[in-house]
């Protein structure tokens, strides 16, 4: 595992990561990692290294793929966690939730740059491909 703080901290995980001959790369759920989705995927693009993302933001600006929860579903959840806190649950004693719905979005055009073929069942189960 390798974690970045600075943009130049990027620029080095990914000559650590080719050094180290990684077949592929799960980028986390994370602010720093959100607002630079672009030097990400340009990264990505140019150490052609296949990188799953944690949202569909990556995956539009040429990002191979991602998946990540249902955000209504997660908010919705979010809401009734509030409501039962107004009535007077104690956080203690409400049960950890997670995701049921997600999302998996697949960039067609990225995966043929990185000379990939996508087998048929996860382009059938996408959400969305992006051709």
């Amino acid at each position: 595992m390798l974690t970045a703080s600075t943009e130049r901290d990027l620029e080095a995980a990914f000559t650590t990561i080719v050094k180290r001959q990684a077949g592929a790369l799960v980028v986390m759920p994370d602010p720093f990692f959100t607002d630079r989705r672009e030097q990400l995927v340009a990264l990505a693009a140019r150490y052609a290294l296949p990188t799953i993302y944690p949202n569909r933001e990556f995956t539009d600006l040429g990002g191979l793929m991602s998946y990540v929860g249902n955000f209504i579903e997660l908010n919705q959840r979010v809401g009734m966690y509030v409501r039962k806190l107004l009535k007077g649950a104690k956080p203690a004693d409400l049960p950890v939730q997670q995701s049921i719905k997600f999302e998996l979005v697949i960039n067609r055009k990225t995966a043929k740059a990185l000379g990939l073929t996508i087998p048929p069942t996860p382009l059938v189960r996408a959400d969305e491909v992006i051709e």
